[in-house]
Parts: C-alpha cells; structure tokens; sequence
C-alpha cells in the first residue's frame, strides 16, 4: 500500500502550526509527522498549498443533520445520513444525540449506533442520551412527559453500548449520587444538563462521578448573587468539561469569554446540538410533533424556545475565533482534542500524531473548510 504525505501546509500539532513538515499516512493511521526532506521516495505528495491542517472535528453532541433526526428514525441508515451531512463540515468523529423520549426509543437507538459501528460507518464512535431524567423547571424545547425519575434498574439500558463511548446527560434532580456513581463505574460519562439544581445538589452530583456539563449556561441554574447554581458548581470545578454552542444565539459572546477565564482551556469543548436542518435549505423540521422554524441561524418553537442549533462545526470554529478572542490552534482544540479527551479516545482522535487515525480537515482562506479527511480516505472537498 502506497503512503500518502500531506506535504506544503501549516500542520497543526501539539498546539502550535508546523511549516516544512508533512503528515505521512498509511491506510487509516498516521505513520508519522516528519520533516518533507526526510519523506520516503515512493510516497504520493498531496500539495496542502499553505493551507491548515487540523485534526478533524469531535462532535458530542449532534441531534441530526441531513433533513434527519436521530428521534424521528434510529437507525443505521439515519445515522449514516447525519455523520455523512457533518463530515461536510469537518466533523469526522460525532456521537449521534436522542432527545429526550421513551425507554424502548432509548433502546432502539443504542442498538442502531452499535450496529453502525460494528459496520463502520465513518465518524460514529457513540451515542450521547440526552434525558429523559431532566427537570421540568429547565426542560427547554423537550417534551416533558418523557422525563422519569433515574431508577437503579435504568443503569443497565443506559449504559449497555458495546464498542462505544456512551454520554448521558441528567438532572441531579431526577438522580441520586449512587445512580450517577453507577454508570461511572460501568464507563459512562455523565453530564449535567436541562437541571435546575443548588449549588450544593451539584457539587455532591460531581463528586459522586459526573465530569461534563450540557450546553453550559442553557438549561441551567444560573451564577446569581447567593446561589451559585449549577452555572456557578461548573465554572468552580477544575476537573469537569463545558460543552459550549457559539453560534451567537445560545450564549452572548461576552458570557462565553468570562467562562473562558474561569477554569483551564482544555475543559471547554465545542459542541453544536445540531439539528436536522444542518446540511438543509429547508427552513423547518418537527420535534416530537412540534414544528421547529429555522430563521438567521437558529431553531425555534412557535413559542420562540431554541430547539436545538442550525450550527456545524466548522462554523463554531470560525465564530470562536472572532468573538471569543482565541487563536485558531486553541478554538481547533476545542473542536477536537478537548472533547476526545472528555469521551477517552484521545489516542485515536482528535490529533495528529504516529498511531491515530488518519482524522483531519484542510482549511483554506477566511478558515473555509476545504476537504475532510476519515481514515485517510478523503470524505469531502
């Protein structure tokens, strides 16, 4: 098998842009990241024409894309549909997202995202069950009758995924401390969201194992004066990752930058809760049998409640460069190293490095996603 070496660009590698240097690719790894003068003689150059190089996008949070929602059709072919859709936008690892729903929904979609990896579609390495243990006081666009109380006997169908990494996001509320100490014993990562928890609800929440917090300030107890809310427990805690929605709509830029300042770099992920109308032109989709309209960006009810986001990755790439003044090296690492670190699979993905998977996107002028790269097998562009 012939080798490919990516050769001519601004490589993106442990945190700072290389020049002069190539990444060699054999099958789906990444042989090595070498100097051009030391590439072998019989690998095919593909001419990177000073572009950037990034590891590719890992989204853990992705509700559709493609005019399909996880909900509405788990399914093999469904999530086939949504990782294709986002691998045009530079995403090349996702976990498809479920809303909120029944217990035998829930069931469906693990089976159908453990039935997809073992077919190896590209880019699906889990599953992220949003609810339904959420409070109804921050329930947000779902549909509250779904949401239960986490019992004993819901750890084993939360975390039954084999080959995969499995995010569940509850609500301390609808939680015990032995129920989320549970599932991180069995492997799981478990984020708060959609909760309206104290401060000291959520601090015993973290120590009893959750490590994540769901679209940091949407759908949450918020920093007040007295209570710190859950806001408040995530900004305070070291050790735990935010997933952020920068799409200008969700959280105001401003809000976003203090955030930045209160805890490492590296425990902040960008996330796109991304709807079915990524990848779309259509300007509305149904969410449990309420119409969603998708206007200048964004993805509301009738009553005006945000459903979701109309944001890709490379999109949340370029607006955290302009409004949360970060450079490209550190936004791309939120789009990629952070959060394969949070799921575990920062060997694999995320990076470019010998021995990960052959995972990247090429960036051009203006940080326009030119091509997407799954496997060493170019997917886009």
């Amino acid at each position: 098998m012939t080798a490919k070496a990516f050769v001519g660009g601004r490589i993106l590698v442990g945190g700072r842009f290389l020049e002069g240097c190539a990444v060699l690719v054999e099958g789906d790894r990444i042989a090595s990241v070498v100097d051009e003068s030391e590439l072998p003689g019989d690998a095919k150059r593909i001419e990177l024409d000073g572009a950037h190089l990034l590891p590719g996008f890992v989204d853990i949070q992705v509700n559709g894309g493609g005019g399909v929602l996880f909900n509405d059709d788990p399914s093999v072919a469904a999530i086939r549909t949504i990782a294709e859709t986002h691998a045009r936008f530079g995403t090349t690892a996702l976990l498809p997202t479920l809303i909120s729903d029944e217990l035998d929904k829930v069931a469906a979609a693990i089976d159908a995202v453990e039935r997809a990896i073992a077919e190896g579609v590209p880019g699906v390495i889990g599953i992220h069950l949003e609810g339904p243990f959420l409070s109804t006081d921050r329930k947000g666009v779902h549909d509250e009758t779904k949401f239960r109380p986490f019992l004993e006997e819901h750890v084993e169908l939360m975390s039954r995924l084999r080959g995969g990494a499995t995010v569940v996001t509850l609500s301390p509320e609808q939680a015990d401390p032995p129920v989320i100490r549970a599932l991180r014993e069995r492997g799981v990562r478990v984020c708060a969201g959609h909760t309206n928890a104290t401060y000291d609800a959520m601090r015993a929440a973290l120590d009893a194992g959750v490590t994540g917090f769901t679209h940091l300030f949407n759908a949450m107890s918020p920093l007040t004066s007295r209570e710190p809310g859950v806001v408040g427990a995530a900004l305070e805690d070291l050790e735990s990752w935010c997933g952020l929605i920068v799409d200008g709509h969700h959280v105001s830029p401003v809000t976003l930058r203090l955030a930045l300042r209160c805890k490492p770099l590296d425990r902040f992920i960008l996330v796109t809760d991304a709807m079915p109308s990524v990848g779309m032109e259509d300007g509305c989709f149904y969410l449990q049998g309420r119409r969603i309209h998708v206007e200048a960006g964004t993805c509301r009810a009738d009553d005006g409640t945000l459903a979701g986001s109309d944001l890709d990755m490379a999109r949340a790439l370029r607006n955290a460069v302009e409004t949360l003044d970060l450079d490209l090296a550190q936004a791309a690492a939120m789009a990629s190293t952070h959060p394969a670190a949070f799921l575990g699979c920062e060997r694999d993905h995320g990076v470019l490095r010998e021995g990960a998977r052959a995972d990247f996107v090429l960036l051009g002028s203006g940080l326009q996603l030119q091509s997407t790269w799954i496997g060493g097998r170019k997917v886009h562009g």
